[in-house]
């Protein structure tokens, strides 16, 4: 089983830039599709990104395209999400999640598509306008 530990949050001002960190415990972790989500107060949680396990293939939100980018290096068993252009509606606790019940995912990364079964604590972003 394969846990999870997400980090990099804090506080910006609007337009500024975060790079949130998604590192994972065991060997198999880069077997695994992982996913970021995120949960304002008072709204369900939302797909922001999702990268496959070998990290060739991404998918997003329409909401951050051209904003945020994921990305994984398997030697660090670590998923980043580089978030630039920050608005305040990007304010939520952020989490990362893995895909452990299909090794070597190769489908679709919409987020309908997989059963994301490992999650991370969670870390809070706060975007200050």
């Amino acid at each position: 089983q394969v846990q999870l530990v997400d980090s990099g949050g804090g506080r910006v001002q609007a337009g500024g830039s975060l790079r949130l960190s998604c590192t994972g415990s065991g060997r198999f972790f880069t077997r695994y599709a992982v996913g970021w989500f995120r949960q304002a107060p008072g709204k369900e949680r939302e797909f922001v990104a999702a990268i496959g396990w070998s990290g060739s293939s991404t998918a997003y939100a329409e909401s951050v395209k051209g904003r945020f980018t994921i990305s994984r290096d398997n030697v660090k068993n670590t998923v980043y999400l580089q978030m630039n252009s920050l608005n305040p509606e990007d304010t939520a606790v952020y989490y990362c999640a893995a895909n452990t019940v299909t090794p070597f995912y190769s489908g679709s990364l919409a987020p309908q598509s997989l059963i994301y079964d490992q999650w991370g604590q969670g870390t809070q972003v706060t975007v200050s306008s």
